[in-house]
């Protein structure tokens, strides 16, 4: 059966198992043993107890479940809640006012939590309920949440970031070093959109119910002094090389339950709650990734990865061609899987594509990132929409198309780090010089 073919049957597997509800983890386990036995002389067994046993005490991969376990502490403590009173007076008098307490409110608690469903549940529980009593248009509410959201894909401590360095064997300090400077991107095209809106229609906008003095100011910026310990203790010891990611996210785990427990709002119930949490959560994305990790395996003993990448070397396909169909695809894809699925399924096939042009792995990793936040707000699996719309019992299409100016402003940021490749690697080649 010639390799076209042998990829359509396996891709045929997989969407089959798929749409049968099955586990995506045992989806991908299933295809990694129906191309080990139907197309390759590999002893499938062996191949199967070697890659689950070899990939499921990875030192690198501790740092996920750790950095979950972060974020779900911050989740049930009352630092989140202080970070948005900390936030509101600085930004009261900015163009479109309050509505940039969502946009960075969602870049500080990204910074901690590493998680786009948790900085969107957090944030949102907050500010909905107050921006919308003071007037604020319920599109730009959403919209602002739904996709500031997303940066907790990207910036770093992420989890996304964890789960692709992982599967693609690429350095996770220097993912996370690499997604600062897109993530201040990301953050600059989404408070630049909502004041322009302030700027074309003032009258969007409800009028300042008070003014702050700069001591009221100071004052409330003493709430976001535990944050800041947080995030200078979790990044600062990675850019600092005090520390390996894995070692952060435990500091991260130690700080964050001494921050909570010091804010008077955290108990052993509480704390009890978050590990469960974050352990359901853990095992989800481990069992997703040993399956990712056989399914490669897999197709190298099947040769297609290897054969794939010749024949799009062969093409001569530019790498904008490539990038272009490649955005596309990962778009549609993420209509339908979410987020971590969406990276596991498809690097052992599309790295050595990618690499074949001659594509940084570690750019593509950012890039991959981007791309894929869009599909957090994208119908009909878009998580973020979900999220919200528990919050909030609106209509997720109404969100979605709330959501729309964000998926574009997404879509910008993936056309300027292509023309500028340099927001990427600039700081990663900086620090290693």
């Amino acid at each position: 059966m010639s390799d076209p073919m042998i990829a359509l049957t396996l891709l045929g597997v997989l969407i089959t198992l798929l749409a049968l509800g099955v586990w995506v983890a045992v989806s991908l386990s299933i295809v990694g043993l129906v191309g080990l036995v139907f197309f390759s002389n590999a002893p499938s067994g062996l191949i199967i107890a070697t890659t689950f046993w070899g990939h499921s005490h990875s030192w690198v991969l501790t740092a996920l479940p750790l950095f979950i376990l972060m974020g779900e502490i911050l989740l049930r403590s009352r630092m989140s809640d202080d970070m948005f009173t900390g936030l509101v007076p600085w930004l009261s008098r900015a163009p479109g006012r309050l509505l940039h307490v969502n946009i960075f409110g969602c870049a500080i608690f990204a910074a901690v939590s590493g998680s786009s469903a948790a900085t969107a549940a957090t944030i949102g529980r907050m500010s909905v309920p107050e921006l919308t009593k003071r007037g604020y248009p319920e599109s730009l509410i959403l919209g602002t949440l739904a996709g500031s959201a997303t940066l907790g894909l990207l910036i770093p401590p992420s989890i996304i970031l964890i789960v692709y360095g992982v599967a693609t064997g690429q350095s996770i300090a220097r993912l996370f070093i690499a997604g600062l400077l897109p993530g201040l991107m990301l953050i600059s095209l989404f408070a630049g959109y909502v004041a322009l809106r302030a700027w074309m229609d003032p009258d969007l906008i409800p009028p300042i119910d008070r003014s702050y003095s700069f001591k009221e100011k100071i004052v409330a910026s003493r709430r976001l002094v535990p944050v800041a310990l947080l995030i200078g203790g979790v990044i600062g010891s990675i850019y600092g090389g005090l520390a390996s990611p894995t070692d952060a996210a435990a500091l991260g785990v130690v700080l964050a339950t001494l921050l909570a427990w010091a804010s008077g709002s955290f108990s052993w119930a509480l704390f009890g709650a978050a590990v469960m949490s974050a352990t359901r959560t853990s095992c989800m994305i481990a069992l997703i990734l040993l399956g990712a990790a056989f399914l490669s395996v897999s197709m190298g003993f099947t040769g297609l990865p290897r054969n794939l990448a010749a024949w799009i070397s062969d093409m001569r396909l530019s790498v904008t061609a490539l990038l272009v169909a490649l955005t596309i695809f990962f778009i549609v894809l993420g209509c339908f899987l979410d987020c971590i699925s969406v990276i596991v399924l498809t690097t052992s096939i599309i790295i050595p594509m990618v690499t074949a042009v001659g594509i940084d792995p570690l750019w593509f990793g950012n890039y991959l990132v981007i791309v894929v936040e869009m599909s957090q707000i994208t119908p009909p699996v878009g998580f973020n929409l979900f999220v919200i719309q528990g919050l909030t019992g609106i209509n997720i299409l109404r969100i979605a198309k709330a959501a729309f100016p964000f998926f574009l402003l997404l879509l910008l940021g993936v056309l300027l780090i292509c023309v500028f490749p340099q927001i990427v690697t600039y700081l990663p080649d900086l620090m290693a010089n």
